[in-house]
């Protein structure tokens, strides 16, 4: 499972000219999801999600975690984080989930992530075609995978 995380002043998802999901000052979830991919590394990324201290303290000092301040999450499935671009100029998603796999694991990553942040999050809709919107903060992005843990 990948995730790339943006630290946001807001952000926003529009489907059909509908918003499904909007915060304001919080983090921007994209994520990709493979048949390797188990609920522990689910639940590994929750936490890791949750606690990561990327908002500044009243130092100016990145130590604060979106739970401290408490900022939103929202969580966009993005089956492209799991690209190969190894051969030629074209991406694989080979290594991308089937929704039979991703739409269970999408969901309890999301309830994951409630259960440890303690709030509703938001998202979007699984494989529909989405309009993202966000003002990035900083910028501040992070890549993180749960087969690397590093």
């Amino acid at each position: 499972m990948r995730l790339v995380i943006q630290r946001v002043k807001h952000a926003s998802v529009t489907v059909e000219g509908t918003v499904t999901g909007k915060i304001g000052e919080g983090l921007l979830v994209l994520v990709g999801i493979e048949d390797t991919d188990t609920p522990d590394d689910s639940q590994w990324l929750a936490g890791k999600l949750v606690n990561l201290r990327i908002f500044d303290d009243e130092d100016g000092v990145m130590n604060r975690s979106v739970k401290d301040i408490n900022g939103g999450i929202l969580i966009v499935s993005q089956f492209t984080l799991m690209a190969s671009t190894k051969k030629g100029n074209r991406p694989s998603y080979i290594r991308a989930s089937k929704h039979e796999f991703a739409v269970p694991m999408y969901e309890q990553f999301c309830e994951n992530v409630r259960s440890l942040l303690g709030k509703p999050v938001q998202t979007g809709i699984f494989a529909a075609d989405m309009q993202v919107e966000l003002l990035n903060n900083g910028p501040v992005t992070i890549f993180i995978d749960s087969h690397l843990r590093e």
